[in-house]
């Protein structure tokens, strides 16, 4: 390691005995991490894919909007309804 300044290789020499002190067991997931992250990767895939199918299913064509600017309420038909009162 010719190129590396001073503050360099002190901290590089602090974290490998850091990383040696350290109990390899205790800090790998090993087989039941796995298990999980994999388990999580297939539910996100799966609720994407159910998503994707849902989204499909979705029509995003609106209606253009008929209003004639008059002031009257229309109901769902698109027909003046008579005033209340």
């Amino acid at each position: 390691m010719p190129d590396m300044s001073a503050s360099a290789s002190l901290a590089m020499t602090h974290l490998v005995t850091f990383a040696k002190e350290v109990d390899e067991d205790k800090v790998t997931p090993g087989v039941l991490g796995f298990i999980v992250f994999a388990a999580m990767a297939l539910a996100v895939w799966a609720l994407m894919k159910s998503m994707s199918k849902h989204m499909n299913k979705v029509d995003f064509k609106e209606s253009p909007d008929e209003t004639s600017g008059t002031g009257t309420a229309e109901g769902p038909s698109g027909k003046a309804s008579p005033a209340k009162g």
